[in-house]
């Protein structure tokens, strides 16, 4: 963070993830709160951006929700509390929104829209923290796929921008005999230019990548290849993801940490998110039909090792970025959504192209992955709160 405030300049912030953010506003004090709320919207705009079509109709859930503002305060104390150790509670607060009244969830992601019917999954909390709705954001531009776009928020000279890296890293997809196989070569050691030549502009940055690793993915450092990911073919070294994971985000921040023109940044990490798939994987029938979540006992201990990888690597990068006033933070969802079987679009995704199979990967909207904007919420304010101590 810029320390002290200059009310001449405006600030601008950006999330990372397959998808980077960038967003500014010019602060005083009723913007800084502003900033808070709208932090929150990049995950509920933003996570994994999918396709939709140009014209929706969306439908309400049976269940009327009560739009109006609501906050509750974190107990005394609280700042002091590890926000991603605990359990998830039953409660019957109502959503802050539905698919009907937020009209920018990803076609993908309305699991309402495309048939879902049970409720019950929305109604378990883990945090205790809550935050209101903003104003709907104007689109400023986007390219047909909605992997780049820039939406702005007038009424708070605000702007939010998008790019699409599902690697963090240069990548291109493999093509035999003129047809796309689905893999990528990967050069672990070149940073993907299209978020990081926007560098000097952020402030704040978020990091939420990790499935697309799961390929058959073939690894090349300083030009050379040197192994692959699931590829089981002869001369190359089966690596497995977990190389591939931690030199790609080893390579993210340190181009932050040696950006000579870049102001001081502040990078966040949303940890692995795990998938749920029961009784076959993605492509052998395997499903997510869960409507409750599970104890800590009976969660999915998949990908805990991606997790531990990218923890490590934020505290290197922590280390390294302190001369140079780098700020580096973790979003541990791991556990938490290890949890939430209940919470995937399972068969209601609306896919055209993949008839019969569920998506038990990404996460319903309304639904758990909501947490993730109460936690970044309460993860940027503690930091806000600290640099301000400092002054």
């Amino acid at each position: 963070m810029k320390s002290p405030l200059n009310h001449k300049e405006k600030h601008h912030y950006n999330f990372l993830k397959k998808d980077i953010i960038r967003f500014h506003f010019s602060p005083n004090k009723s913007s800084v709160f502003f900033y808070l709320t709208c932090l929150i919207l990049t995950i509920l705009l933003c996570f994994h951006v999918l396709y939709y079509p140009k014209t929706l109709n969306y439908t309400p859930n049976s269940i009327q929700y009560n739009q109006t503002k609501t906050f509750i305060q974190p107990q005394k104390g609280s700042e002091n509390c590890d926000l991603f150790k605990g359990k998830w509670i039953r409660e019957e607060r109502e959503t802050l929104y539905t698919n009907y009244s937020c009209k920018t969830i990803p076609f993908l992601k309305n699991c309402f829209l495309h048939g879902r019917k049970d409720t019950d999954f929305l109604h378990w909390n883990n945090s205790k923290f809550v935050i209101s709705q903003v104003e709907t954001p104007k689109s400023i531009e986007k390219d047909p796929e909605d992997r780049f776009a820039t939406w702005e928020f007038p009424k708070h000279n605000f702007t939010l921008m998008v790019f699409w890296s599902q690697f963090l890293v240069t990548a291109t997809e493999r093509v035999i005999n003129g047809t796309t196989t689905g893999g990528f070569d990967l050069h672990l050691d070149k940073i993907d230019t299209r978020w990081s030549e926007k560098l000097p502009l952020m402030d704040y940055a978020i990091f939420s990548d990790a499935h697309w690793f799961f390929r058959q993915n073939y690894l090349y450092e300083g030009g050379k290849l040197i192994g692959c990911i699931y590829c089981q073919g002869p001369n190359v070294t089966d690596l497995g993801p977990a190389l591939a994971i931690r030199r790609a985000f080893r390579a993210a921040f340190q181009a932050i940490n040696n950006c000579t023109n870049c102001r001081k940044i502040f990078a966040l990490l949303r940890t692995y998110s795990p998938s749920h798939f029961e009784n076959g994987t993605w492509n052998t029938g395997g499903g997510c039909n869960r409507t409750l979540p599970v104890g800590k006992e009976e969660a999915n201990s998949d990908g805990w090792e991606y997790r531990k990888i990218q923890v490590e690597e934020i505290e290197i990068a922590r280390n390294s970025g302190e001369e140079s006033g780098n700020n580096f933070e973790v979003l541990d969802v791991t556990e938490i959504m290890a949890m939430r079987p209940d919470g995937h679009p399972g068969v209601h995704w609306g896919n055209r192209w993949m008839k019969g199979y569920s998506d038990c990967i990404h996460w319903c909207l309304p639904g758990p992955v909501d947490v993730w904007n109460e936690l970044l919420l309460e993860v940027t304010k503690r930091r806000i709160d600290l640099s301000l101590e400092k002054l």
